[in-house]
């Protein structure tokens, strides 16, 4: 049975390959920079006013108190100081008028009959301007390929002119619920009866990269699981399978995948919980067979899933640690997943383990706000012991 790490190494060794799109800018929130993004233009592309006040030279000021000449707003053509006795009402995002080199907020200035008065001392050049270029040079590459586009990427790629961006495309991808006792949503179950969750809880998280996926439920019993498998694996990249592959009289999935050409890569890890995970590829197709109690899914999904499209799209995020807030008990012979909630102390951020009731207790993941990957070898981890952490929550 393969070690977490091996499974790991072995699931890298068989990333996606995406290829890249054009999409508009509104819609490449999520999405996956495919080039290098470079400044068409200085930013600032002038001096900008960065306060409302007044535009002075500075070399000029002799006395505190100028002659208004003119008022710049933003959007106006650059005005001109024509004389070292006038100043200028300049409003912020003008384009600081030629010849000026200070501005003065209007809180440091008194206004009568057109003078503008004002304390010359403490004045220093470029006071309340936001120099040309001072943020990059026309031509600096500000985002490389491999960047993930969130709301503060969006600006600077409207500023420099993309309406259309290239990204990377995302894999078609299935999730595939098993089991005869799941029925949908919309039902109302019998006592035998569940409604499927696992699904939606996996296009949910896929959906923070933007990836999004069409769901199908096969029974354990069902004539027409075959067709229907072969039929998703012949029109999607990605499949994601729920259920349905342990070592129960009724868990078909794994000869079905071979079956249909996919090759397995392993089946099981030393883990808990999760431990049944399987894990193909074949022509082209990815398959990951996760076990069906849906803490299983949910840590199988973050621990390895996410983490594979990631480096699939070259987001090459640094590993996450936490400290044990107190001393934790090891119970197990094998790598266990530790649901916990996170709590900031100062700059430490620690963790306090949630343990829940099971793999199959999906309620008490409201609770917790990720997992720490505790290894074998060791009965008892003192407080401060530093784990991996994987996190799926958001704050």
């Amino acid at each position: 049975m393969l070690t977490v790490s091996e499974a790991t190494k072995l699931i890298a060794e068989h990333l996606w390959k995406p290829e890249t799109e054009l999409v508009p800018l509104q819609n490449s929130l999520g999405r996956v920079l495919a080039e290098a993004v470079a400044t068409d233009r200085d930013l600032p592309p002038y001096n900008r006013v960065a306060m409302d006040g007044i535009a002075i030279v500075l070399s000029a000021v002799e006395s505190g108190s100028l002659r208004i000449s003119g008022v710049a707003s933003a959007g106006m053509s650059a005005l001109k100081i024509s004389s070292p006795l006038d100043c200028i009402e300049v409003m912020t995002g003008a384009i600081l008028p030629e010849g000026a080199d200070v501005v003065i907020r209007y809180e440091d200035v008194k206004i009568e009959n057109g003078i503008a008065n004002f304390d010359p001392s403490g004045l220093s050049q470029w006071m309340n301007v936001h120099r040309q270029g001072s943020d990059s040079r026309r031509g600096d590459v500000l985002l490389s390929a491999g960047t993930f586009i969130t709301a503060a990427e969006i600006p600077l790629l409207a500023s420099v002119g993309k309406r259309k961006v290239s990204v990377y495309t995302v894999p078609r991808t299935a999730v595939i619920s098993t089991g005869d006792e799941l029925v949908d949503i919309a039902e109302k179950p019998l006592d035998h009866q569940i409604r499927i969750s696992n699904s939606y809880a996996v296009q949910a998280g896929l959906e923070t990269l933007k990836v999004s996926a069409h769901l199908f439920h096969m029974s354990d019993q069902g004539g027409g699981n075959t067709q229907l498998l072969e039929k998703i694996l012949n029109e999607h990249e990605l499949i994601i399978l729920s259920g349905g592959v342990s070592k129960g009289k009724f868990d078909w999935v794994p000869r079905a995948l071979e079956q249909a050409g996919i090759k397995k890569h392993f089946h099981q890890v030393n883990q808990k919980p999760g431990k049944p995970l399987w894990f193909g590829t074949g022509s082209g197709k990815v398959v990951f067979a996760l076990p069906g109690n849906p803490v299983s899914t949910f840590l199988c999904l973050y621990r390895y899933i996410i983490p594979w499209l990631r480096e699939s799209f070259g987001l090459n995020a640094a590993a996450q640690s936490v400290q044990l807030m107190e001393d934790y008990e090891m119970k197990f012979e094998t790598t266990y997943f530790l649901q916990v909630k996170i709590v900031q102390d100062g700059a430490t951020r620690y963790c306090i383990p949630v343990p829940g009731g099971g793999s199959g207790d999906f309620v008490n993941l409201l609770h917790v706000d990720g997992f720490i990957e505790i290894p074998p070898g060791k009965r008892m981890y003192p407080r401060n012991t530093v784990f991996k952490y994987i996190p799926f929550r958001v704050s």
